[in-house]
């Protein structure tokens, strides 16, 4: 009875032995697109030009703004525009003084393109701005303000 189990079983292996099995392969494609993106950090900036003496001739350049911040996308190109302000007329800024709505145009300078470095790298946009003596040296003594937005987009 052992005997015969055995033979059974050596000639069941023998039968399987000769079954090939079959296999296949399948491709999954994966892809992602990475966007360009660009967002400001420190959304305030101050851009003061303190204190506009008439009985001083000469232009007045400011020399500490306070920077917005940002960051984009790695190698995505930005562009950063403002508004004109508030109190603009056509590519003209302007602030306006507090009690007696006289206006003093003034200029705003920044780094308005470049390229991204990434989100962990933060860019500043190098602000300046000047007020010509010839603007304030016949206003009312006040104070001007305005406000511009920026806008920037990848």
């Amino acid at each position: 009875m052992v005997k015969r189990i055995i033979l059974i079983v050596a000639i069941a292996m023998i039968a399987f032995s000769g079954v090939a099995l079959a296999a296949d392969t399948a491709s999954v494609n994966v892809s992602a697109t990475v966007v360009g993106a660009c967002k400001f950090i420190n959304k305030g900036g101050v851009l003061p030009f303190g204190n506009l003496d008439p009985s001083v001739a000469g232009d007045v350049n400011n020399l500490s703004a306070t920077q917005p911040t940002f960051w984009c996308t790695k190698n995505a190109s930005y562009t950063i525009a403002d508004t004109g302000g508030a109190h603009d007329a056509g590519t003209t800024h302007r602030m306006i003084g507090a009690t007696n709505s006289e206006l003093i145009p003034y200029t705003i300078t920044f780094s308005a393109l470049g390229s991204g470095q990434g989100r962990d790298t933060t860019l500043s946009m190098n602000i300046s701005g000047q007020v010509l003596y010839a603007d304030f040296k016949n206003a009312s003594a006040d104070s001007y303000s305005d406000t511009v937005t920026l806008s920037i987009t990848p």
